[in-house]
């Protein structure tokens, strides 16, 4: 083993110390070189960024046809793709018969308000008053009206609120609109009196000029009085069986239908009580029943309608409108025999409307957008 130099002594050569230094000044050249390129692509952004981390979960996937640069931005599309099935379900444009997406069987359980158009959902057990089960689910200013609107679907199929026992469960699609009642698209009664589910889907029909609900069967919901007053009125507001009380039968319709005799008849009073009743008409009817019919809120009445001029049935009388005490376009139309009142349901024949063959494909795929809104079919007492 050789002494190691003395520090007064000189180092002695070794034939391997250049090659040393070379490789050891490479090493540090090398290591340098490293150093600044990675440095370099740390701070430099990349030419297309990673849209996978940045992307919130629940944004449109990137469009289509939409270069993707790394796994990350192929992993956001995925991601984008698998959430897209949880959204609601799609509903035809309203009224409108063209047939819409068909829901999927992870669409139709659940009763949570349905954003699709803006329709929303509600379920209510019977325990009381129909308004009080209404009311339970939706505010009081939703639900006052929202009642109002479905009660003229129930008292087509029930006697209300006699027949509405407690544990039967109502549904209904609806759209709350500003300054306007409820629009209701579909109304399906569990009734524990009847033992059976009645249903109703809004619908309109190529050429129609009002939407009308109708019954799965294709049926209208509402009845029609065979020769009665209007043709063309959207809805029947008001009944004598509805429990409200009132007198006669409201047909809302816009202002300026005509409204026809239902009987050969004399006009017997023309404008009384005008505050209350507005243009108004009474015909007593001749050679028939011995009835009396009043025509309320009128928008004009012919000159010739006179005290004393005789009609025909079907005959013009005037026009629909809003005058006297009305709040919204409509004819009233009652019936009397003496003092009592009649209900013109029971005493002029009545019809129903039946859906065309050509509208009945587009009626069918209404039905299913919308009952993939509710909830499974309830149990009434359940």
């Amino acid at each position: 083993m050789s002494e190691l130099p003395t520090l007064a002594s000189p180092e002695s050569k070794s034939p391997l110390a250049p090659v040393a230094l070379v490789a050891a000044l490479v090493g540090t050249l090398s290591g340098t070189a490293w150093w600044l390129t990675h440095r370099t692509a740390h701070a430099a952004p990349a030419s297309v960024e990673p849209a996978a981390a940045a992307q919130p979960v629940g944004l449109e996937p990137p469009p289509a046809g939409a270069a993707m640069a790394t796994e990350g931005t192929a992993a956001a599309t995925g991601l984008a793709a698998a959430v897209a099935p949880t959204a609601e379900p799609t509903v035809a444009p309203l009224d409108a018969p063209a047939a819409p997406a068909q829901p999927s069987a992870a669409q139709r359980p659940g009763a949570a308000p349905a954003k699709a158009q803006g329709l929303k959902v509600i379920t209510a057990t019977i325990a009381g008053p129909l308004e009080s089960a209404i009311v339970s689910q939706v505010s009081r200013e939703v639900g006052q009206p929202l009642t109002q609107v479905v009660n003229r679907s129930l008292v087509w199929w029930l006697k209300v609120p006699g027949d509405l026992l407690k544990g039967d469960v109502l549904t209904a699609v609806y759209e709350e609109r500003p300054g306007q009642e409820p629009l209701v698209h579909a109304v399906r009664y569990a009734s524990r009196k009847f033992g059976k589910t009645f249903e109703a889907f809004r619908f309109q029909g190529t050429g129609e000029a009002h939407a009308r609900f109708f019954q799965p069967d294709g049926a209208s919901l509402e009845e029609r009085l065979v020769n009665g007053p209007i043709e063309d009125y959207e809805q029947i507001t008001s009944l004598l069986r509805d429990g409200r009380g009132h007198r006669g039968v409201d047909f809302k319709a816009p202002v300026g239908t005509p409204v026809r005799a239902t009987f050969d008849g004399v006009i017997t009073r023309r404008n009384w009580s005008f505050r209350g009743n507005g243009n108004s008409l009474e015909v007593e009817e001749t050679g028939g029943q011995g009835r009396t019919a009043l025509y309320l809120h009128l928008s004009e009445l012919p000159k010739s309608a006179q005290v004393g001029t005789r009609v025909k049935k079907g005959q013009v009388l005037g026009q629909s409108g809003n005058s006297g005490r009305s709040f919204a376009p409509h004819l009233h139309y009652q019936l009397m025999k003496g003092r009592a009142v009649v209900d013109p349901f029971k005493s002029h024949p009545t019809t129903r409307q039946l859906l065309r063959a050509a509208d009945r494909a587009a009626f069918d795929a209404r039905v299913a957008s919308l009952t993939a809104l509710l909830p499974a079919e309830p149990i009434a007492g359940h």
